[in-house]
């Protein structure tokens, strides 16, 4: 499974905001249904926080799909 890097220009984002941000979800109404269902991973361990804060390096998949945090510009 290819993951992709997805650019923050902070030292963190939240995991609903950065689903959004990396197109796991559509708008934060999913990203909450997805975090509620258990269908979110952080790192390989399922999240259920969606106010959970993620860091550079840290690796979120959904359905298949993952996407990275790493450092913007």
């Amino acid at each position: 499974m290819s993951i992709r890097d997805v650019p923050i220009r902070d030292e963190s984002i939240r995991l609903g905001q950065f689903l959004k941000l990396a197109g796991l979800a559509e708008d934060g109404g999913h990203a909450k249904e997805l975090i509620e269902t258990e269908d979110v991973t952080v790192n390989d361990q399922v999240e259920v926080r969606r106010g959970r804060q993620l860091r550079h390096g840290d690796v979120v998949a959904v359905d298949g799909r993952s996407a990275r945090l790493v450092a913007g510009s």
